[in-house]
């Protein structure tokens, strides 16, 4: 059987413009348009960045960034926090509250989506292209490269200025104890494990419910409240 793959600008441009819509109808300090907002800046880079040639294999690329957003906007559009993975709870349960800084609500997402997101749609990529997850590692580097340039944008745009600094001192201890590289590292562990664990039913499932829940408390963890409502 021949596999027909997608186009490449097609598919991403339709999740740009999925997540411009889902920003558009969202107030601007909403915690999950605040992630949005990020999101968005990195796939339209590996947008660009698929156009240029740079990964091994642009068609696998595009496959993994659009089922890697896919389970995002998923998650933000099930209607309820309760409808959502564990991981994406605490940023939908706390996305209005006024003592959580926009940097807070920017790496929570972030958590989210690396460390339980981008190990299932790298599985699920894998499958639907028939490929082993080793010869993705290039290609999941190089997008990994531009979450941790981005991130690193991110923390030096919403760090509050000297005029907060009875916030920033508490922001900046819970901020600097997640890394991205570290989740990215996690992510690319899980993705193997999962793959190594697709066929085993019960099994697969629970780790896959143990990755979310683990990925939930760590969210929950970067969005503890700086100050009162």
């Amino acid at each position: 059987m021949t596999t027909v793959r997608r186009t490449v600008p097609g598919d991403v441009d339709e999740v740009v413009a999925r997540m411009r819509a889902l920003g558009a109808s969202l107030p601007p300090h909403d915690g999950v348009a605040v992630f949005n907002r990020v999101y968005l800046s990195v796939t339209e880079e590996v947008r660009r960045l698929i156009s240029t040639g740079l990964f091994d294999d642009p068609y696998a690329a595009a496959e993994l960034d659009v089922r890697f957003a896919g389970r995002y906007l998923t998650a933000v559009g099930a209607g309820t926090p309760r409808h959502t993975p564990a991981c994406w709870r605490p940023l939908l349960q706390l996305r209005g509250h006024r003592g959580v800084r926009p940097l807070q609500f920017a790496l929570a997402g972030i958590n989210a989506h690396i460390g339980h997101d981008l190990a299932l749609a790298l599985v699920d990529t894998c499958g639907a292209l028939d490929r082993e997850p080793a010869s993705m590692e290039r290609d999941f580097e190089r997008i990994g490269d531009v979450l941790v340039a981005i991130e690193e944008r991110v923390r030096e745009d919403l760090m509050p200025g000297p005029d907060l600094l009875d916030i920033a001192d508490p922001l900046t201890h819970l901020v600097g104890s997640w890394s991205l590289e570290r989740a990215r590292d996690a992510a690319w562990a899980a993705s193997r494990l999962l793959w190594s664990l697709r066929h085993t039913g019960e099994m697969y499932r629970e780790c896959v419910e143990r990755l979310d829940a683990g990925v939930g408390l760590v969210g929950r963890f970067l969005l503890t409240p700086l100050t009162g409502r």
